[in-house]
């Protein structure tokens, strides 16, 4: 039996449950509202038309339980959503970006369900059903109008002073632009993974400093282990500095590692060492912000080794609309996530919080990326650059209070891809029920 459905059944042998009051007292429900207008424009290429652009609405409908009284609680989460397309059609409708495909052009709606049964001992809690991972090996994406949602098992545990240990087992995934669920795999693979194992650990040194370590292993893709350092020094009246150090080292896994199991399809997308798609890659970065009063500058550095572009799941290539993802990176940007073979990228971005002039709520960035030494099959080197800004406000107070409205916009010119120019108008809401 799928891990899925035994959340299933999990969860309707729990409804009997909700009469308790112990069970409903800490429950939490609300409904999130986000209304996207997507405007993203390839600007050249061989793709006829080059320009996606679309209006849709999302709901969220979240359950949260609390716990059944006794040594050992028991509870059940349930997501509902939503999606409904406002504008789009035949010629501004290009693959999944944002809504799924129904025929040659986008769906009038879409919906999924997903429940999650849950126990908890003490500070230990094990989770098993729909779950949306937010760790650095694995970042459920929520970069368009409904997220990313997977499936699976996971066990969390704070029962050290300090420490939060995490560990844990997914087997399907279904896209922020589909109603499909599919195995894993990554970018340029066709043959669908049933398992990645992530596991890690975050150690609180003190207030200041965080270290961070962990391991995921997609099956037949790829093993990777990540390090990370989080450092916070306060210089008093003078603001404040973050260090911020990630390193991803990822080899091949099963078979990717083999001639055979590439010729099936367990293969990465890009340049690799020798042009066979075997996964084979280095990672590392470091970035740092100074903060003082509304203003906060970063200034970074990225480098990905030579043999293989930087992997993490990803569902573009089967094609049942769950493309897309988010990698654990300060480049993966709007249009770019500067992880070729080989790619140097440094980075700055200027941020700025108008809360000290008076209005709270207010933020606006701009950001600029350069990669260069991308390596190719030619051997002759690539370049390329992003420059994104990005401006937000939500209201403080009044009957709107918490109603956001956000405004992206960003530009990319590349040797190795199409260029691109987006823009994206967000307004989000939730409203609590109870």
């Amino acid at each position: 039996m799928s891990i899925y459905r035994i959340a299933t059944v999990v969860s309707c042998g729990l409804a009997g449950t909700v009469a308790q009051a112990e069970f409903l007292k800490d429950s939490h429900a609300d409904l999130s509202m986000r209304n996207l207008y997507f405007n993203s424009d390839n600007r050249d290429g061989a793709a006829n038309p080059s320009k996606t652009e679309e209006w849709a609405q999302g709901f969220i409908l979240n359950y949260r339980s609390g716990y059944t009284p006794g040594l050992i609680g028991v509870g059940v989460d349930a997501m509902g959503m939503l999606g409904v397309t406002l504008d789009s059609g035949k010629g501004r409708h290009i693959g999944s970006t944002m809504i799924p495909s129904d025929g040659d052009g986008a769906a009038s709606e879409w919906s999924d369900f997903g429940a999650t049964a849950k126990v908890k001992l003490n500070q230990t809690e094990l989770r098993f059903g729909q779950l949306m991972p937010k760790i650095p090996v694995l970042v459920a994406s929520d970069g368009r109008l409904l997220p990313q949602t997977l499936e699976g098992a996971q066990l969390q545990s704070k029962a050290l002073d300090d420490f939060t240990f995490l560990g844990g087992a997914l087997n399907r995934a279904t896209g922020r632009a589909s109603t499909d669920r599919t195995g894993l795999a990554v970018n340029g693979g066709t043959q669908e993974s049933d398992r990645f194992y992530f596991g890690g650990v975050d150690y609180r040194v003190n207030r200041s400093l965080l270290l961070q370590y962990y391991g995921g292993q997609l099956e037949d893709y790829y093993t990777q282990h990540f390090l990370g350092l989080n450092h916070n020094w306060s210089l008093g009246d003078e603001g404040s500095l973050t260090t911020d150090l990630r390193y991803f080292r990822t080899r091949s896994d099963g078979a990717n590692g083999t001639a055979s199991g590439r010729g099936q399809g367990y293969v990465a997308s890009g340049y690799t060492a020798d042009g066979n798609g075997e996964i084979d890659n280095n990672l590392w970065s470091a970035a740092f912000t100074y903060r003082f009063g509304g203003h906060a500058l970063t200034v970074g550095y990225q480098d990905v080794s030579d043999d293989s572009n930087f992997v993490q799941i990803n569902q573009g290539s089967i094609d049942k609309g769950a493309g897309g993802s988010s990698l654990y990176l300060l480049t993966d940007k709007m249009l770019l996530n500067f992880t070729r073979a080989g790619e140097r990228t440094g980075f700055a971005q200027y941020a700025y919080d108008f809360a000290p002039l008076g209005v709270p709520g207010l933020k606006a960035a701009v950001m600029y990326l350069k990669g260069d030494h991308i390596q190719t099959s030619s051997g002759v080197e690539q370049s390329e650059w992003e420059r994104d800004i990005s401006l937000d406000y939500v209201i403080q107070s009044g009957s709107f209070k918490n109603l956001g409205f956000t405004w992206r916009n960003g530009m990319s010119r590349s040797e190795a891809t199409r260029n691109g120019d987006q823009n994206r108008l967000i307004v989000n809401y939730t409203l609590p029920l109870f």
